[in-house]
């Protein structure tokens, strides 16, 4: 006997797909988990991106005392070449991560008015919900992006980091290793701009022991000032 088929699906099939989404309707399975099954991952495998999840939940938990369920969070394709780390990125303001910052080590800021009020511009933000990035594992900023402006990533279509994303990254790789991003050179903050145009960027001012956190003309470019490309 034929089976039947509609739309050149299997009966079962479209069975299966009904049930998916009276699962995802109920919350028995959630947007996460399906993202993850579509990329072919296992999504209720423990360790893995759940493990990582898992631990950026406890970091926010610890610093911020904020409880986050990060099991929705879709996680980008992670690039095939070079040693990536996953940021997760939540809803918190400039001044929350840069306080936060300050009690664990000596900073030091370019302006003392409100930095939410300063950024009047970035390319990406946790206002609508949490959000996943791939960032170089390094110390030090992209070596390719050196010598390059603002302006130059911003004609060349390369998606970079925002001062809350590095600042995240900084809080979090002092976490795990009680040391410092950007010893050596500047991170420019190329996803976001102050509101008068010019560009933030972070660095660790070694023979003052300290964060800062200062700004640089958009044209301006050098050696030691380099980007930190994303991927989302």
């Amino acid at each position: 006997m034929k089976k039947q088929t509609v739309g050149g699906l299997p009966g079962k099939v479209l069975g299966m797909l009904a049930d998916l989404m009276l699962k995802l309707q109920n919350g028995v399975i959630t947007p996460g988990q399906l993202a993850r099954f579509l990329k072919k991952e296992n999504p209720f495998e423990k360790g893995g991106f759940s493990e990582i999840t898992a631990g950026w939940e406890g970091f926010y938990k610890k610093f911020f005392g904020k409880e986050y369920d990060f099991s929705d969070v879709v996680i980008p394709e992670r690039p095939n070449v070079g040693r990536w780390r996953l940021l997760i990125i939540a809803d918190l303001t400039l001044e929350q991560l840069y306080a936060k910052c300050k009690e664990q080590f000596k900073c030091w800021r370019w302006t003392d008015d409100d930095l939410d009020k300063k950024v009047a511009w970035n390319e990406r933000d946790a206002k609508n919900g949490a959000y996943a990035i791939w960032v170089k594992d390094e110390t030090e900023a992209d070596e390719n992006l050196k010598d390059l402006s603002a302006n130059d990533i911003k004609s060349k279509g390369i998606t970079t980091e925002t001062l809350a994303e590095h600042l995240i990254h900084e809080l979090k790789y002092f976490d795990e290793t009680g040391e410092h991003l950007d010893i050596k050179n500047v991170t420019l903050c190329a996803g976001s701009r102050y509101g008068d145009g010019y560009v933030p960027s972070v660095d660790w001012h070694s023979s003052l022991d300290r964060m800062d956190v200062d700004r640089y003309y958009p044209d301006s470019a050098d050696g030691h000032r380099r980007s930190r490309q994303t991927v989302s």
